[in-house]
Formats: C-alpha cells, sequence, structure tokens
C-alpha cells in the first residue's frame, strides 16, 4: 500500500518522533547530542521554525514544531541529513541511522499543544534516563530544562508555552511545573503518538458508540485533533493540490511569476533577480517569494536558489510581501483559474 504524503501548511503544529533503525542508538555521547541540538538550533532560525518541545532519548527523538514557510519535510531533511553524515563519518561507520522515514503528526492546537509539551519532556523520565522532576528540571537534552529556566536555549519558544500558564513568569513556571508533575504518573500515551483522530473521540469504545448511534467520525492517522479538525485540514490539503495542479497545467512557475511582477515594476526580470538592494527590487522580490511560496508552494529552498538568497531571507522577504496591496493584484491576474 503506498504510503500517504504528509500534510503541512504554514503555521501547522507538528508532533514529530525520529528513531535509530532497528533501534539503534543514534547520540553515543555528549558530543553527538551537542551536534544534533546545534544543527535544530541553525535550521530552525534560519527557516523561521517555532520549537515548543523537544526531547532527545538514546535511540530516538521528539519535536513539537509549528511550521514557518518551509516545509517540515524540508526542515527534518536538512537536519537530518546532515547529522547522519556527522555521526557516520565520527563513528566510522555506513549506511542509515535513521528509520526510513520518521513520522509526523499534524495537531490541533486546542487541546493538544500543552498535553504534547508535557508528554514529550517527560519521555526521560518515563524511560528511566532521569530518577525524578527535580533531575529532569536540569536534564539539557530536553527542552523542560529551558521551561524551567535552568538552561537557556533561544531557539525554543518558551514564552508561548509559559503564556498559557501565567501572566508572571515565575507564577507561570511554577504551575508548569505543577502541570507537569500531574501527568508524571500517566505512562505512556499512544493517543499523542499516532492513530490519531480516531483516540480522540474518547478511545476506541467511544468510537464505535458515535457510530452506531450513526454520529459521522472524520479520520486520518496523519493527524491528531478533533473530527472537524481533521476534515478542515484534509480539505485545504486537498484545495492547495488542486491549486498547484492548476498552476501547473496553466503553466504557471516561479519563472511566471518572476516575469509578472517584473512586469508590474516596469523592470527587467535580470534586475528582479539580481543582488540590487534598491527598494523598489526588494518589494518586488518580497512578492515572488510570497506568491512562489503560498500560490505555488515551492520549497523556500528552491525559490532561494533561484533568487540568489539565504532561506532566511526568503522567509523574511514572503512575510513583507503578504502585507503588500500589490501582492493580491498580481495574484488575482495570475491565478484566477474560475
Amino acid at each position: 500500500m503506498p504510503r500517504r504524503s504528509r500534510i503541512d501548511a504554514p503555521g501547522a503544529l507538528h508532533h514529530i518522533v525520529v528513531r535509530g533503525i532497528e533501534q539503534k542508538r543514534i547520540f553515543k555521547d555528549d558530543r553527538d547530542y551537542r551536534n544534533f541540538v546545534g544543527r535544530l538550533a541553525n535550521i530552525l532560525a534560519q527557516t523561521a521554525t517555532s520549537c515548543f518541545a523537544w526531547a532527545l532519548m538514546k535511540n530516538h527523538a521528539h519535536l513539537l514544531l509549528r511550521t514557518g514557510l518551509f516545509p517540515i519535510s524540508t526542515i527534518m531533511r536538512r537536519l537530518l541529513t546532515g547529522y547522519a553524515q556527522q555521526f557516520n563519518r565520527r563513528h566510522k561507520r555506513h549506511g542509515h541511522l535513521f528509520q526510513n522515514r520518521y513520522k509526523s503528526f499534524l495537531c490541533e492546537e486546542e487541546p493538544y499543544l500543552l498535553e504534547l509539551v508535557r508528554y514529550i519532556h517527560l519521555n526521560p523520565l518515563r524511560a528511566g534516563i532521569v530518577k525524578d522532576l527535580k533531575d529532569l528540571a536540569n536534564y539539557w537534552k530536553c527542552g523542560h530544562c529551558a521551561l524551567m529556566g535552568k538552561c537557556t536555549y533561544q531557539w525554543q519558544d518558551t514564552d508561548y508555552v509559559l503564556g498559557f500558564f501565567n501572566k508572571t513568569l515565575g507564577a507561570a513556571r511554577r504551575s508548569y511545573a505543577a502541570f507537569v508533575k500531574k501527568g508524571a504518573g500517566q505512562g505512556r500515551r499512544p493517543e499523542l503518538v499516532g492513530g490519531g483522530l480516531i483516540r480522540s473521540v474518547g478511545g476506541w469504545s467511544a468510537l464505535k458508540t458515535a457510530r452506531s448511534s450513526g454520529l459521522r467520525i472524520m479520520s486520518d492517522e496523519r493527524i491528531l485533533g478533533s473530527s472537524d479538525f481533521v476534515e478542515r485540514v484534509l480539505k485545504r490539503a486537498n484545495e492547495d493540490y488542486e491549486k498547484r495542479t492548476l498552476a501547473v497545467a496553466k503553466g504557471l512557475d516561479l519563472d511566471r511569476v518572476t516575469e509578472a511582477v517584473s512586469k508590474h515594476f516596469e523592470m527587467d526580470s535580470d534586475i528582479v533577480i539580481s543582488s540590487s538592494r534598491q527598494q523598489i527590487v526588494a518589494r518586488a522580490r518580497a512578492i515572488i517569494c510570497c506568491l512562489a511560496v503560498d500560490k505555488l508552494m515551492i520549497s523556500g529552498a528552491d525559490v532561494a536558489r533561484k533568487l540568489d538568497l539565504s532561506p532566511s531571507a526568503v522567509s523574511k522577504l514572503a512575510a513583507r510581501g503578504r502585507v503588500d496591496s500589490i501582492t493580491k493584484r498580481i495574484a488575482d491576474n495570475l491565478f484566477d483559474f474560475k
């Protein structure tokens, strides 16, 4: 049975699980852990991706990320490929380090974000890597230490998570700590690591009852959330796919978008994709980045190569393009499929 494509969109929340091949170790010493953390920090910064929770174990890792302009597949490919290559060189090994495909679940923020933060950060305690919650608060290979103020990771969005608990930092940390302590005895929670939607209605027995009463339950193993959330996500994914297909059928690509934007500003396309710092050129590039990412769904990395920019520059320019009134005008002309 062919595997289904990942579902993603700017702003999507993903619980990602990466495992070593044949359950083998992916971290052998602290140098490996620091290498992974350093790579993760750089990639998240370059791609405007938020991280709310993470935990590195001996043979697997958990991440809770919110995608920016770059798809989760691009972020994970860069992270895992670079890390695996260095790991193999350092430990003089060959072959795959990770299982063929990492798991990623698109999650509904309410009510799953805080549950996932707690679940992910309790992994070292459940595995016996740390003996108690005090040790967990000082365990630097997990995002819990940053939320507790015991270590600092600029790339981890602690403010967003703690903001759910209290406006005052000290009170927020105490409430968060109590929340984690309350979940310490829950054990493993398979409903947060696969099978997603079906379990979210209250388990298999609840699902059976709902179906016998004629209630329609929408489910997809790639998504964790309510039935309505799944339906919205799948509808959006299908609409995005149809738009991209129509764009390709109409012959729309990055070159056509660049040409249209250049024409609007009465400039040569070569100038638009040049390194010129003129304000008008920067504005044109911002619109191109926005349309390429949002309408054509071209990866930020591909746009960066075409315009000779860094991926982080593409992310920033696309954000500027979204608030430019001219962007909509050009988009209406180019992407009118009616």
